[in-house]
């Protein structure tokens, strides 16, 4: 049975960091191209990152602006999230999800396998 185990959230201060992971099992990992999403209280679930199978693409959300990064651990079977110059807005449950597409596609519909979120708080 395939499962995605995201970790790593938690209250960190505003211009702080965290490193969000999601294991995965029961699926090649490595075939698979791999997102963030995100969904904050009152509003929709939102494209954060993504990257391709091979790893040699990604895609990020506007609202990143080069705070985020996406990487993979084909070993591992997971996939992070680093998260830099955290701003109280990041305030959400991250969510990871996975499909096998060609390219790290934005839109929620197109990932059929999907975690159960972790909290991310950032105060100000």
């Amino acid at each position: 049975q395939e499962h995605l185990v995201e970790s790593g959230g938690g209250l960190a201060q505003a211009g702080g960091s965290l490193r969000l992971s999601c294991t995965v099992s029961g699926i090649t990992f490595s075939w698979y191209t791999m997102a963030w999403f995100r969904q904050a209280p009152g509003k929709e679930r939102e494209f954060v990152a993504a990257m391709n199978w091979r790893g040699g693409e990604t895609a990020y959300a506007d609202f990143v602006q080069d705070r985020f990064t996406i990487s993979k651990d084909n070993a591992k079977n997971t996939v992070y999230l680093q998260m830099d110059s955290l701003k109280p807005e990041d305030t959400a449950v991250y969510y990871c999800a996975a499909d096998r597409l060609s390219y790290p596609t934005r839109v929620q519909s197109q990932y059929y396998y999907w975690g159960q979120g972790t909290q991310v708080t950032v105060s100000s």
